[in-house]
């Protein structure tokens, strides 16, 4: 069988100028009012005259705030109102010479859909789908014209979202990859070219770990809220998981991850059970007032309390008095955690391996706290105080009447346990024994104690006098006053403390460090390079940093020692470590401190 042509005489190689949006949903809308501001003749369809009329109705709001805030005048908000028309019939698409569907993630409708179009549209319209796990070759090939037919995935709101993804699959012609690229260009958007396979670059990263969210909720490993304070503190991300699950649609993220197993096999993707419970009961999110929360109304985004909501207050009890605390360690956390104790008005014992490490570790401090008098965050005054708190000392006997001691050296257990040995021994009867681990078992660290009741896991975040997570993590043995002391603590220091169990990664890691080794996959598999990945979370997902600038921050060696701790606990092939990190730490391109690792970087 002869492919169909892919001549350019087929397809337009300029932007085009009338644009048909097919569905007037959230997305649709969007959509239709990013195409009418920058000038083009926007034809606007849904089967539905109340969805038009809401349509037209949120484009005239969307225009008049502008105008209030002196973003468009009046006269421009007429003309872009006036290039806005629907229609109910799908003919109105005639004159296109690029239509965008965004009716519901189906493919018998969208198949329809293109059907009735081929008979309707000139021979040189493009045709995109607004798919993002669907398959766009198959759409294609079972088009007319495949070599017109393209995907162009927005992002919600698409007002505000600047990435777009231009899907192309082998039959379609260049041309119209072409004259969409320049026109998200000429939109003010990044187009970012992928090819054709379910979630693209954004949306197959982002929905693995929303799957493993969800996951992890259902195992009641921590509570909804826990979980998303987490990911919001702990990444910066602009929202947790579970209310992002929720905005996009319980529904909506089972179709895509069933897609997305279906092509991977990685039981990464395989859908969670409670996605499919919830979409079953029709508890799919925002727009029917409840999912994994509940909310004021159907299509509200105000959360209101129910059954699962924490109560005000704290039930954990009293816990042991804190005065004093020791901080053991030189590095950079060990330092912004002695600042932090300090600045809340704590005694702080900075212990090191030598006086002058110590004193050094003080002096760092120093430091930060000269900055935040220099930036205005801080008095001169209150920065003197809070390093006269700080101890430094030689030793851990200095821990000797400490309350509460908090140790922050090297990543590694056998250390972590002759250190806990000592603490045992040099520490009173009662003092609480933390560790900042952020992926070794708290429990082996306890039981290098004899006194492992005493025990917890207190993971800070880098750096810790900016960062406000702390993940407080239990063990089996913990007992119950010394997790309310460090809840209490974690309050008098203004950070927000996360209840997790002691498992691998707890929240953060184990939800984070999966993520960016798919993103390496990504790039192993050629599908994407890192800089169109790093704009795609970025722009698309709202990331503040992208996995490949966050891997050669975090070090590539610390993110590959992470990563075979989760493998190992969890036991999922989706866990492996991506061979192409392996190679990387093999050949020492560790990221930002050797100068090298996804990308070369200024020596300093």
């Amino acid at each position: 069988m002869d492919l169909p042509s892919t001549s350019s005489q087929s397809t337009p190689s300029s932007s085009p100028r009338t644009v048909a949006v097919v569905g007037l949903g959230t997305m649709g809308t969007g959509i239709a009012e990013v195409l009418a501001r920058a000038g083009r003749e926007v034809i606007g369809i849904d089967v539905s005259e109340a969805a038009a009329r809401r349509a037209t109705a949120s484009l005239a709001a969307a225009t008049a705030r502008s105008v209030a805030k002196e973003r468009l005048t009046e006269q421009e908000r007429e003309g872009v109102l006036a290039r806005f028309r629907t229609f109910t019939d799908l003919g109105a698409a005639a004159d296109a010479d690029l239509v965008i569907e965004v009716v519901p993630e189906d493919y018998d409708l969208k198949h329809r859909l293109f059907d009735e179009l081929d008979a309707i549209v000139r021979p040189d319209t493009i045709l995109a789908t607004g798919t993002n796990a669907l398959s766009v070759t198959r759409l294609a090939a079972e088009s007319l014209r495949p070599e017109r037919v393209l995907g162009l995935h927005f992002f919600n709101p698409a007002p505000a979202m600047k990435l777009v993804e231009i899907v192309s699959c082998v039959l379609t012609a260049p041309p119209a990859v072409e004259a969409v690229t320049e026109l998200a260009r000429e939109l003010g958007k990044q187009p970012v070219a992928v090819g054709d396979r379910p979630g693209f670059v954004a949306d197959g990263l982002l929905f693995g770990y929303l799957n493993q969210a969800a996951a992890m909720y259902e195992a009641k490993y921590a509570s909804r809220e826990d979980i998303d304070a987490a990911m919001r503190l702990g990444c910066g991300l602009p929202m947790g998981p579970l209310a992002l699950l929720d905005l996009i649609g319980v529904d909506t993220a089972r179709t895509v991850l069933e897609a997305m197993y279906a092509s991977s096999g990685d039981r990464l993707h395989a859908p969670a059970p409670i996605l499919g419970h919830l979409t079953e009961a029709g508890l799919t999110g925002q727009k029917s007032g409840r999912g994994f929360y509940t909310y004021e109304a159907p299509g509200s985004a105000v959360v209101v309390r129910d059954l699962q909501t924490p109560l005000d207050g704290s039930l954990l009890g009293t816990g042991r008095p804190v005065s004093s605390v020791g901080v053991a360690g030189s590095g950079t956390m060990a330092s912004g955690i002695a600042q932090v104790f300090a600045q809340a008005g704590y005694d702080v014992v900075l212990a090191a391996r030598s006086q002058e490490k110590a004193e050094a570790a003080k002096a760092a401090i120093g430091k930060s706290l000269g900055r935040a008098v220099s930036k205005g965050r801080l008095t001169e005054e209150a920065a003197a105080q809070t390093l006269g708190r700080i101890s430094p000392a030689g030793s851990l006997e200095a821990f000797a009447e400490v309350d509460l001691a908090v140790e922050a050296v090297a990543e590694d257990l056998a250390v972590k346990q002759e250190l806990f040995a000592t603490l045992d021994k040099v520490c009173k009867p009662g003092a609480v024994l933390a560790t900042t681990t952020s992926s070794l078992p708290v429990i082996a660290v306890a039981r290098a104690t004899a006194r492992p009741q005493d025990v917890i896991g207190m993971h800070f975040f880098n750096p810790a006098p900016a960062m406000k997570l702390v993940e407080v993590v239990r063990t089996v043995l913990t007992a119950d006053d010394v997790h309310a002391t460090v809840r209490e603590v974690c309050a008098k220091v203004r950070k927000h403390p996360v209840d997790c169990g002691d498992r691998a990664g707890f929240i953060v890691n184990a939800l984070l460090f999966p993520y960016l080794n798919n993103a390496i996959k990504m790039v192993e598999q050629h599908y994407a390079g890192i800089d169109d990945i790093d704009a795609a979370m970025k722009l698309g997902g709202g990331y503040p940093m992208g996995p490949f600038e966050l891997l050669d921050v975090v070090g590539l060696d610390v993110s590959l020692a992470i990563e075979k701790v989760l493998h190992q606990e969890f036991r999922d092939p989706g866990l492996a470590p991506s061979p192409l990190l392996e190679h990387l730490v093999a050949a020492g391109c560790l990221g930002r401190k050797t100068g090298r690792g996804f990308r070369e970087y200024a020596r300093r």
